[in-house]
């Protein structure tokens, strides 16, 4: 049998249980076709369109856990879209990217330049990059074996200068900060600024994205992107040129089902008000709904990390904000725009134990959260006696008085 037949007749199947039971099968190199397996699986989740391609080969399973997702690539794809249009004017230029890897994110943002330029230092890498790149017929495409801080220092100028730098260190471990990432781009900013008219950096969603643009220099910042994925943050991206305007912007951004909500914010600025308004209540024991907020709202992950509340309550009227520490609004009008998940409030209660037992009347189970509340989700399940999941969401948290309070939601249907 050959590799590529043991492939197709097993790619849906367990990858560890085909290492036990196919060993024996004669003729096939079984770690090669157990990586393309287990690649295949993967890309079918995170990159359908290199799934649809059956010569795609696949690298080791920490080359394809580590590079982006279809979406997330087709997003820097769309940034660099816009400012063609920009006065950074980029049509038919020069891309490089300086950390390679899988090819991922070359493969889809060198598309509409008229040359791209992929350099890696890993040569396997870079012999799977060269023929996948012919797989997808991806043309004007030169592939570098060597070092990004040689090829850089060599090169000539070019419109764009993309990196994704490795963060793992020498024995594999993760790394956070910019210093500590390969190749170190704060000692390169100097002369990637010099290279190209526009660098694009991906960065750990780990890092605090305001210490990161103080580390790369304000002044050279045009854009940061915080990006999540189904509400869960994946990239930190930050675009930086030596010709940039005055103004700089932070995109917050949430891609779903194919669909993308982004809130555009001021990097440097702050709200009109300087603060947000909060729920300020007479009494923090309400159980009528008619004098509860009808709705409230959980900002995204991506504006979770960014931490601009302030600037919602601007954007947002009518929206205001139950506690300086919560991080969760209520309103009387539902927002239906809101950049996060919406809820119609049924109940709220304190946590008396008279008060809870009227409240959570008839529910057994809900999906529960904390918000600047000093029990763990885990304790105060425990506390309500009730099981996970079902339509009933709780939230907890702490009012602008002081008091812990519980509120008892139901999911808008036209959440994002």
């Amino acid at each position: 049998m050959k590799n590529e037949e043991f492939i197709k007749l097993h790619e849906r199947d367990d990858v560890r249980q085909l290492a036990l039971k196919a060993h024996s099968v004669e003729g096939i190199d079984l770690p090669y076709c157990l990586d393309q397996i287990a690649g295949r699986q993967m890309a079918m989740r995170k990159l359908p369109s290199w799934a649809a391609v059956d010569s795609i080969v696949y690298p080791p399973h920490i080359s394809m856990e580590q590079c982006s997702s279809e979406q997330t690539a087709l997003y820097k794809k769309s940034i660099l879209d816009r400012l063609h249009s920009s006065t950074f004017n980029l049509h038919s230029s020069t891309y490089i990217d300086l950390t390679g890897g899988f090819g991922v994110d070359f493969s889809f943002m060198s598309r509409g330049f008229s040359k791209a330029v992929y350099v890696e230092r890993q040569q396997h890498l870079c012999d799977v990059a060269r023929y996948n790149f012919g797989c997808l017929v991806l043309d004007n495409v030169e592939v570098v074996c060597g070092e990004a801080e040689s090829y850089l220092a060599s090169c000539t100028k070019a419109d764009v200068i993309y990196l994704d730098p490795a963060r793992r260190d020498i024995h594999g471990a993760k790394t956070y900060a910019i210093s500590d990432c390969t190749p170190d781009v704060i000692t390169l900013l100097p002369l990637l600024l010099k290279k190209s008219r526009l660098v694009m950096i991906k960065l750990s969603p780990m890092l605090d994205w305001r210490k990161a643009v103080a580390d790369l220099g304000e002044e050279n910042i045009v854009e940061v992107h915080i990006v999540s994925v189904d509400n869960e943050c994946k990239e930190l991206l930050i675009i930086l040129s030596s010709v940039k305007d005055s103004s700089s912007s932070l995109y917050c951004v949430n891609i779903s089902n194919a669909s993308i909500s982004s809130i555009n914010l001021p990097l440097f600025g702050q709200s009109s008000s300087g603060k947000c308004q909060f729920v300020r209540q007479d009494k923090p024991d309400i159980l009528d709904v008619s004098d509860v907020p009808a709705f409230l709202y959980e900002p995204n992950a991506s504006i979770m990390k960014a931490g601009c509340f302030d600037i919602l309550c601007d954007r947002y009227p009518g929206l205001i904000k139950i506690a300086p520490n919560s991080h969760l609004f209520v309103s009387d009008t539902e927002i239906s725009d809101f950049p996060g998940r919406i809820f119609s409030i049924k109940k709220t209660t304190t946590m008396n134990k008279k008060e809870l037992r009227l409240a959570l009347a008839g529910i057994t189970s809900a999906n529960i959260a904390t918000r600047n509340f000093p029990m763990s989700v885990a304790e105060l399940r425990k506390r309500l006696k009730l099981k996970d999941g079902g339509d009933t969401y709780i939230f907890a948290t702490t009012d602008n008085n002081g008091a812990h309070i519980i509120y008892i939601c139901a999911k808008q249907s036209k959440n994002k």
